[in-house]
């Protein structure tokens, strides 16, 4: 698989739409309206400031789940990534914490959005939610099922987490894509923020036969740094108002960020 496809530029900066939190979640304020309109509000922001395609995650819902999400969280979450799939122009994706990858297809699938993220993918991680076992296996196969042309991005070394084998990076990414058939690969920081090892995101997209992004800690001043390394970024946190999390999309920082890769994607072309 190339970006490319999927997102019609090299090295892609990818949005987050943080949705507040979801029907039956402990936060949830009782109004699904004021959900989607929220989602909504930063979705166009994002596309405004210039992304290249975002993804729709319940991250109002913690503490979240470590296995199977309720039919609640499903069907609240099939209705935002809906809504907000026809209401931007750029590719959707989504993501169903804590790692939730059937759920995640199966809204993909019904709502039109082309990819999700499995935050562990293969593998068993030990996480703030307990020990989450990668789950690959059911996720390829309910792609097959539902004939869905979804395409899977797995974290690996993924963010608030410790893997509990002892193998090298590298061995895990393989065979998230050679035996998962994961389509892209992302990598993150130890936490929420946090980026990864440059370092490491380069070696993995020299080792792995796939796309390798980075999932963290990107920002102004390490963007450059970040897609030299990388196939592309995802963006949630610095985007918003003075990079809290908890704050609405913050249209200006969005602009500055992506008028700064597209410099850098020029730069690296013409590098060759």
């Amino acid at each position: 698989m190339r970006l490319e496809e999927l997102f019609e530029v090299e090295r892609p900066v990818v949005g987050v739409v943080h949705l507040k939190p979801l029907p039956g979640s402990p936060r949830y304020s009782g109004s699904m309206e004021e959900v989607l309109e929220w989602a909504l509000r930063d979705a166009r922001a994002l596309e405004e400031g210039g992304v290249d395609g975002m993804i729709v995650e319940n991250y109002g819902d913690a503490p979240y789940l470590p296995g199977r999400v309720g039919p609640e969280t499903v069907a609240s979450m099939a209705v935002a990534v809906r809504e907000v799939v026809r209401s931007v122009s750029v590719p959707v994706g989504v993501n169903v914490l804590r790692s939730d990858g059937e759920a995640a297809l199966a809204i993909a699938a019904a709502c039109g959005a082309p990819f999700i993220r499995v935050n562990v993918y293969v593998g068993a991680y030990l996480t703030d939610q307990g020990v989450i076992e990668g789950r690959s296996y059911a996720i390829a196969r309910l792609r097959a099922a539902l004939k869905a042309d979804v395409k899977v991005f797995a974290d690996v070394a993924v963010k608030h987490a410790v893997s509990l084998s002892a193998r090298p990076l590298v061995e895990e990414a393989l065979d998230a894509v050679e035996r998962g058939l994961a389509d892209a690969l992302i990598l993150t920081g130890p936490r929420t923020g946090e980026p990864p090892s440059f370092r490491e995101v380069a070696e993995l997209r020299r080792r792995v036969g796939a796309p390798v992004l980075v999932g963290s800690g990107v920002r102004l001043d390490n963007i450059e740094e970040a897609l030299s390394s990388s196939d592309g970024v995802i963006v949630g946190t610095y985007f918003k108002e003075g990079g809290a999390i908890d704050r609405p999309v913050d249209r200006g920082r969005v602009e500055a960020l992506v008028r700064e890769a597209r410099a850098i994607r020029s730069r690296l072309r013409g590098t060759g």
